[in-house]
């Protein structure tokens, strides 16, 4: 299955700050915010951290980074070909660099496929009800993708 993948981190090559999947088929969204850095970036702290907590309460709460990694493997381990969909690459990385938990430790997740799309066309400023949130984000490019004939 196809999971559109959105982050918000602190600024460039910053800390991950949330980190969204939505599935191409079903309303089971992932959501996870890590805690805060102690200094933001002054556009993130204006553009993001309003926002980071507009998400249905249950998936609205803050994991350290390995629970976070432990919760991701989680919500992908029923799924034997996900498929992760970011328009970022950065978005690609943070994933990635969440799932390792230790110097030569991971969690254990199913054989993962990365597709990085061209994004011409999309902007998850216009297009998502709540930009800057990395589920609604995650959302919108489901949106786009999803109503986009050259997929």
């Amino acid at each position: 299955m196809l999971y559109f993948l959105d982050t918000e981190f602190n600024g460039f090559e910053g800390d991950l700050i949330s980190l969204a999947l939505v599935p191409e088929d079903g309303d089971q969204e992932f959501y996870v915010s890590l805690p805060l850095p102690d200094e933001l970036h002054p556009w993130v702290e204006q553009k993001v951290i309003p926002y980071l907590r507009h998400v249905p309460p249950a998936l609205d709460y803050e994991l350290t980074r390995e629970h976070a990694a432990q919760h991701l493997a989680a919500y992908l381990q029923g799924d034997p070909d996900p498929i992760i969909v970011a328009d970022w690459p950065d978005d690609l990385a943070h994933f990635c660099k969440l799932l390792v938990t230790g110097p030569g430790e991971m969690v254990e997740v199913p054989p993962l496929r990365f597709e990085l799309r061209d994004a011409t066309g999309f902007s998850a400023a216009a297009n998502s009800r709540v930009p800057h949130n990395a589920l609604h984000d995650a959302r919108a490019l489901r949106a786009f993708y999803l109503n986009t004939e050259d997929r």
